[in-house]
């Protein structure tokens, strides 16, 4: 017999029965310190070992659940709507019409609406980080270089206070108006 899934919003609290279960479950697997793998016990009695990632999303499913967090599993195939894509990614639903206008990110559009694979979206958010750290590295070992990091801080307050002083002035020269 197939379990219907209850949807439970954001807003809706936990039951005290639930949340005694999640609290008892989440105590078992924080506690568990043997080597024996974790079972699945169906109603029938049959017992399956559960694979390590399956272990894994269920912890921390767990102590989302325990903290009282909504929990949202979604396959990287879906396709969600550019408001939820850019939701995601932290940018406007304009920026991100751009990204998919310019090709960053592929999209389709079967209607009227753009739909976008949701593994799409989260390896533009991958690759967009791993380039935002290889430019901090890259500026972190320039600075380094020059010397930079041996500077006083009271040094550095001064030279950033020249540079900016020398900025404002060049707003103002005549030749600039």
């Amino acid at each position: 017999m197939a379990a219907a899934t209850k949807s439970r919003n954001a807003l809706d609290p936990i039951s005290p029965e639930d949340r005694d279960g999640i609290s008892r479950l989440s105590r078992v697997i924080e506690d568990s310190e043997t080597p024996a793998r974790p079972r699945l016990v169906g109603d029938n009695g049959d017992e399956v070992e559960l694979p390590d990632e399956i272990y894994r999303v269920l912890s921390i499913v767990l102590n989302e659940m325990k903290a009282g967090h909504s929990i949202t599993i979604v396959p990287h195939s879906q396709r969600i709507s550019t408001q939820e894509a850019a939701d995601l990614l932290g940018v406007s639903r304009p920026t991100l019409v751009k990204l998919l206008e310019t090709g960053e990110i592929a999209y389709e559009q079967p209607g009227r609406h753009r739909r976008v694979l949701l593994s799409d979206v989260l390896k533009y958010r991958t690759d967009r980080h791993q380039k935002a750290m290889t430019t901090l590295d890259q500026l972190t070992a320039e600075a380094n270089e020059a010397g930079l990091y041996d500077t006083a801080a009271a040094d550095y307050a001064q030279a950033l206070k020249e540079v900016r002083s020398a900025k404002q002035a060049t707003k103002r020269s005549p030749a600039n108006r």
